[in-house]
């Protein structure tokens, strides 16, 4: 079981994949904006944190970076949990520090796998 910080604003989005994550055998813990994700973060150091790119005040990309600028976060692994999946996106995203990303809407069949093999067992 691994700890999984979400951090996203949309409301059903957060549900969905609260259910799938609680559903393998998670820990989730939950933020709407990207200044709660990081005290949460620095706070539970969470093993895997999917980080919605946009997010009202600081975005999602500009969290990231703050993530892997701290010493007590930086080897936290992030995927982007964004419905951005357009050419030179995954670029983008990857430059601001994420370690990968999973497209929205998501793949039901594809989501758990894709944060099993993020965690390293997949």
């Amino acid at each position: 079981m691994a700890t999984i910080l979400i951090v996203e604003d949309n409301p059903s989005n957060m549900l969905l994949a609260t259910f799938l994550l609680e559903h393998a055998g998670h820990q989730v813990l939950q933020a709407e904006e990207a200044e709660s994700a990081l005290r949460l973060a620095r706070e539970r150091l969470p093993d895997l944190i999917l980080m919605d790119v946009q997010l009202p005040g600081m975005d999602g990309l500009e969290a990231t970076g703050a993530l892997k600028a701290d010493a007590r976060t930086g080897a936290i692994k992030v995927l982007a949990f964004t419905s951005f999946a357009m050419t030179g996106d995954a670029d983008r995203i990857r430059a601001a520090g994420c370690d990968g990303y999973i497209s929205k809407p998501i793949s039901v069949d594809e989501f758990v796998a894709l944060i099993e093999a993020a965690l390293g067992g997949g």
